[in-house]
């Protein structure tokens, strides 16, 4: 009966159109993923062996190893007569087609099952899903990584899992229907079909330098956390995993050079990917990777400035990355805002804190200060290190004159003392929205009430300052939702019904 032969190509690129296959190993199987005989073989790539770190294979490994053309007959035999199957298979095909086309073969189109993509639906709690990632989740035993026989047995061994029924999605009828699908492909018996490459391919591969990686910078660790499918939150294409996926693995040293670049360029092809699809799928990369960065409350100059490498790198206007870091402060400050209790009847301290106010400290004492700050921090109000016209408080005890003092008696920067500081943030007030509309609000004196709406701004001394409706902002009715018993995700759109009902609850509440 027909099976599989699982395939894993080891190659000196990415550029299936410009690279060599290194190694190819195939691993046989019955229908029900039972391993029947296994495969492997290097080849003289006839140039350069590229990322020797990657794949260990060096260019003496290879020196008197066959070429893929003289083995190319062998490879058919064992490859006639059964369903494909790898892991993000679509690469390891098109390395395929391509050796087969520079040999003058024209490969058939073979029925394919892609255990990447498989994994969506018998592994859908993964962040990452590089075949360490799924065969760990599975319990696989995966050695001899980045190994053509390794990885091509690791990958029988997790199709083998799809086949049967260790997970909690059964194998699809498109899965068990490809081995008798592939039994019916007619393969070629003689060369032709297909023009041999130009003579220009030989240059492309000499073109190609394994110089050594440097050392991997902070980016990495954003990487390392990326789960593929916010991206597609994000805006990337459906059909752009697979090649997002890669996207990731080469960014992971933080460079994207020439080679590498071209690289990607022909990956986007193999994976039917258009200038708009690719360029969709950068943004979608880029923002869900910005999101990331703001996981932990806010995003460090460092990160930032990584951000807006890689937008360079990729080709997305630098102020992508500006609006999408503005759009997420806004929503953490949003989601800080919400809960928060309105001012009691009897406040003195006229304008109170807001989420997203900018203080700094001078003087205090240090272990005073230490907690104030990082408690400032928690709860959305950024602590500078110097004062400008946009500082709300200088936070002081007097002790200390001259620098930031002298600045803020300036600018009329006002003063508060540690003390008051900490009855200010116990009392901290909602952000207020920058597209707010200037409005007069009345001095609030002792006696005075402030409305609990988080679109009204105190004013002190006679102040005008901004005041106009916020809409809700998605963070603040996640939270709101969740609260209230609401299912909500993440990320992605919101229900209408969860955000009509967070929009009556704050009418409701305006009203009391």
């Amino acid at each position: 009966m027909p099976g599989f032969a699982v395939i894993d190509v080891e190659t000196t690129g990415l550029s299936a159109a410009g690279h060599r296959v290194l190694e190819l190993a195939i691993v046989r199987t019955d229908p029900a993923g039972r391993v029947l005989d296994e495969w492997v073989s290097r080849f003289n790539p006839e140039g350069p062996v590229g990322a020797t770190h990657i794949h260990g294979i060096t260019a003496a490994d290879v020196a008197r190893a066959p070429r893929f053309t003289h083995v190319l007959e062998e490879i058919s035999d064992r490859l006639a007569g059964a369903a494909i199957a790898g892991h993000n298979v679509k690469f390891d095909l098109a390395f395929l087609r391509s050796e087969y086309a520079r040999a003058g073969w024209a490969l058939p189109h073979l029925p394919a099952a892609c255990t990447l993509a498989a994994s969506w639906d018998h592994l859908p709690h993964l962040d990452r899903r590089r075949l360490p990632d799924c065969c760990e989740a599975a319990g696989i035993r995966h050695t001899g990584a980045h190994s053509a026989l390794g990885d091509a047995r690791a990958t029988a061994a997790l199709l083998a899992g799809y086949l049967g029924h260790g997970f909690a999605q059964p194998p699809t009828a498109k899965l068990l229907a490809l081995p008798q699908l592939a039994w019916n492909v007619a393969w070629p018996t003689a060369p032709g079909g297909v023009e041999p490459f130009g003579a220009d391919a030989p240059a492309r591969v000499q073109r190609w330098t394994a110089a050594p990686k440097p050392p991997a910078i902070p980016l990495v660790q954003l990487l390392e956390r990326f789960r593929l499918a916010d991206a597609l939150d994000d805006g990337a294409p459906d059909g752009s995993l697979p090649y997002l996926q890669l996207l990731s693995e080469v960014l992971e040293d933080g460079v994207l050079d020439e080679e590498e670049r071209a690289a990607l360029v022909d990956l986007a092809a193999i994976y039917d990917l258009d200038a708009q699809a690719v360029a969709a799928a950068h943004r979608g990369f880029l923002l869900a990777l910005a999101h990331l960065a703001l996981d932990d409350g806010r995003v460090s100059r460092a990160e930032k400035a990584e951000l807006t490498a890689t937008a360079d790198l990729l080709d997305v206007p630098v102020n992508v990355v500006t609006a999408v870091l503005d759009a997420a402060e806004g929503a953490r400050l949003a989601r800080l805002s919400a809960g928060l209790r309105p001012l009691p009847a009897d406040w003195s301290l006229g304008e109170p804190l807001r989420v997203g106010d900018k203080v700094a400290f001078t003087g205090c004492d240090w272990a005073v200060r230490e907690r104030l700050e990082q408690r400032a921090d928690q709860l959305g109000v950024r602590v500078m290190s110097n004062v400008s016209s946009r500082t709300a408080r200088l936070v002081t005890d007097g002790s200390f004159e001259g620098g930031k003092a002298d600045n803020a008696a300036s600018l009329g920067t006002r003063l508060a003392h540690p003390d008051e500081f900490a009855i200010l943030l116990d009392h901290l007030q909602p952000v207020v929205s920058k597209s707010a509309v200037a409005a007069p609000v009345p001095r609030l004196g002792a006696a005075s009430t402030a409305s609990t709406e988080s679109s009204t701004v105190v004013a002190a001394e006679g102040r005008t300052v901004p005041s106009a409706h916020v809409g809700p902002s998605p963070a603040a009715v996640r939270a709101w939702a969740r609260i209230n018993g609401y299912e909500v995700g993440d990320r992605g759109r919101l229900p209408a019904e969860v955000t009509e009902a967070y929009r009556r609850a704050q009418a409701g509440a305006s009203t009391h």
